[in-house]
């Protein structure tokens, strides 16, 4: 990937924090690692083919998940269901926006959703991961990129 296509992927994270919650994320400088899984308590997935072939995918906590579906769902107590819906929606959302830049070519999977350690995910270490680290409000998540 090159510089304008990562500054294009946090431009489209902040923005979908902006336009869902009406608060911006901020995104902080970008990691590269190779071969890396990177994961904290829910993760979506979202395998990406076509011209460009790997995976994009979105970590969070609990706490910060559950904060965005009471905005989100307008809900009190979100279950466990609403948490593992809402992670891969967002992967999903933000992997569909960067079709845009990407191109029509630029396929992209449902979402899998995993709670927990992601041990069946294999990231070759040919590719770059650029791990997005991003802060809402009191809260941390990451992106994760890797793409051919």
């Amino acid at each position: 990937m090159n510089n304008s296509e990562i500054k294009y992927v946090i431009d489209t994270t902040i923005k979908f924090f902006s336009e869902i919650t009406g608060k911006p994320a901020i995104c902080g400088i970008p990691s590269i690692k190779n071969g890396v899984k990177f994961v904290m308590e829910y993760t979506g997935i979202i395998g990406i083919s076509g011209k460009r072939k790997g995976s994009i995918y979105f970590t969070s906590d609990k706490k910060m998940l559950t904060a965005l579906a009471c905005m989100m769902l307008e809900i009190d107590q979100p279950t466990r269901e609403d948490i593992m819906d809402l992670v891969g929606e967002i992967a999903n959302t933000i992997s569909g926006n960067l079709r845009t830049s990407f191109g029509d070519d630029f396929l992209i999977s449902v979402p899998v959703t995993v709670e927990g350690s992601v041990n069946d995910i294999r990231i070759p270490e040919s590719i770059d991961s650029y791990i997005i680290p991003i802060k809402w409000e009191k809260y941390q998540a990451y992106l994760v990129v890797s793409l051919e």
